[in-house]
């Protein structure tokens, strides 16, 4: 899964899913999200079952950006129709190998304008207290906290939080 520092990698985004998609993703979250934050195995399937659904029902007003490192999957971003007017973005993820670039910033900001254009009201997404750089893309892109609770899940203490970016009002 990791790359020899300092190798220059060629970036592709692209939306459409390709077989070993969803497993890799699913992978991903899971490996990171455990050595970085101690999450256990219940968190690939709660990253798993929704992304199934996603897979086979996806609209016209849902979008998944999906991050390819030398046509590697190495991360993600996605809109998840939540209602007719209120959107959810999902999955947000990069490989430590493509961190600090610029990519999060970018991928969010193409969401973002995604559910403006396809007539969203407004975005919201669930997060964790301990991804500070993630919370920093947020902010960034107009989000503002507006929730947050603590918990026992996915074996280990953890921070909820929740982010909404009005679009139109």
């Amino acid at each position: 899964m990791d790359r020899p520092s300092g190798q220059q990698s060629k970036i592709e985004i692209r939306h459409a899913f390709r077989t070993g998609d969803a497993g890799r993703l699913i992978e991903l979250h899971g490996l990171l999200y455990s050595r970085e934050y101690g999450f256990d195995h219940t968190f690939e399937a709660y990253v798993a079952k929704p992304l199934a659904e996603f897979m086979l029902t996806q609209t016209p007003r849902e979008r998944i950006w999906l991050v390819d490192s030398d046509a590697v999957l190495m991360g993600s971003v996605a809109i998840v129709k939540h209602s007719e007017t209120e959107a959810q973005l999902r999955w947000f993820l990069l490989h430590p190998s493509l961190r600090g670039r610029g990519l999060g910033n970018r991928l969010v900001e193409e969401a973002v304008a995604f559910c403006r254009e396809s007539g969203y009201e407004r975005v919201f997404l669930w997060t964790v207290s301990s991804l500070l750089a993630a919370a920093q893309v947020y902010h960034k892109a107009g989000f503002r906290l507006t929730e947050e609770y603590t918990q026992e899940i996915w074996g280990c203490r953890v921070t909820e939080q929740r982010y909404d970016l009005v679009l139109h009002t």
